[in-house]
């Protein structure tokens, strides 16, 4: 009889998401006023815009957090559920890596708020007292909490944890400009991992990673800039992006570093189950995956390869994929199940430009 060879791996313990109650549908923008970035009305009517952006990216609604909730209270709540899911103690956590963009923007003001850092605002709502738990945040844009997950696993790897909480959290709408397209893509929420380094006999956990910066003539496609709207002060920034370059970007770049991820865990293309992939809307993130396929050869995309949450809760950065997974794991998701033995693929693009993605096996 071969006995399997243990060896240490980071391992998924438990996961948990918050999203927001508030749902915001594509009909609500249908009476703002859009201009584009000339300061230039966009005629045709509500309606005529939001059926155009339907179409585009197939997001009919989106989630908002209410008044009184910010990025690092839905950091929180995600963490509690993924802690409680893991069956961690929570003394045990020795890093919490938040992954977001913005910090905590309050209802109704335009200041980003990281001080303190939401990882630290995440461990003293926790109660967590053990100061040999490193609390701090990473900024990466969207691939920010896959980034998160990549530190958390390497951090284990050199000795310096073993059992990390990872988050991504989210408060888009209070960054967004009402008078630009654009705005109707971006939602809120936050999702949570409890991972642990430690010993597997069964090949399970983290298999391996790649991460990329691109900051030439790509590092301001997504930036702060003024209103669309010629009406509006020009001193607030909010959220922008170059949407076209963005497109490009990720469908020339995302699918070489999916494949070389793959390549580096050493698992053929015909073992991966699902792909977990940053939802930015879904006309990319079909396109993105059909191209890496094709650097296989494979013109056919399995038809279950890839879960969506985009439809429904819009893309809320960071918190996309965590989020997303945890829909799948949970059995929320009646079309996706994930199975012991399962080969899965992270991946995700987004400000920077950053591109990073990880192959784990469940």
């Amino acid at each position: 009889m071969t006995q399997s060879l243990s060896m240490k791996r980071t391992i998924i313990l438990g996961s948990g998401s918050y999203i927001p109650k508030r749902i915001v549908t594509n009909e609500e923008f249908q009476k703002r006023t859009f201009f584009d970035v000339e300061g230039e009305e966009i005629l045709g009517g509500g309606k005529s815009i939001t059926d155009k952006f339907t179409e585009i990216t197939g997001i009919h609604e989106r989630r908002y957090l209410a008044d009184d909730e910010s990025a690092s209270t839905a950091a929180s709540k995600a963490a509690l559920a993924a802690i409680k899911d893991s069956g961690v103690a929570l003394e045990e956590i020795d890093r919490i890596i938040v992954a977001h963009n913005f910090g905590d923007v309050l209802d109704n003001t335009i200041q980003t708020d990281i001080l303190p850092a939401l990882a630290s605002r995440v461990k003293h709502n926790l109660e967590i007292s053990n100061p040999a738990c490193v609390a701090y945040d990473i900024l990466f844009g969207c691939p920010g909490w896959v980034e998160g997950m990549i530190h958390a696993d390497a951090f284990a790897k050199v000795g310096m944890s073993r059992t990390s909480l990872v988050i991504g959290t989210e408060a888009l709408s209070r960054v967004l400009d009402p008078h630009d397209r654009d705005s109707m893509i971006f939602a809120d929420g936050a999702g949570a991992f409890v991972v642990r380094y430690e010993e597997t006999e069964h090949n399970e956990g983290f298999l391996s990673s790649a991460s990329l910066s691109f900051c030439l003539d790509e590092a301001y496609y997504l930036f702060l800039g003024k209103s669309n709207s010629p009406l509006e002060d020009p001193n607030v920034r909010y959220i922008k992006m170059k949407g076209r370059k963005v497109y490009e970007f990720a469908l020339t770049h995302v699918p070489k570093a999916m494949k070389e991820c793959l390549e580096k865990s050493e698992v053929g293309i015909e073992e991966l189950k699902k792909i977990f992939i940053h939802q930015a809307n879904e006309k990319l993130d079909i396109a993105v995956v059909k191209r890496f396929y094709r650097l296989y050869g494979i013109r056919e995309v399995p038809e279950s390869i890839m879960p969506m949450s985009v439809n429904e809760l819009g893309n809320s950065s960071v918190a996309t994929i965590p989020t997303l997974y945890n829909t799948v794991v949970k059995g929320d998701d009646l079309e996706h199940e994930l199975e012991k033995g399962d080969v899965i693929l992270f991946a995700s693009v987004g400000a920077g430009m950053n591109i990073n993605a990880f192959c784990y096996r469940v």
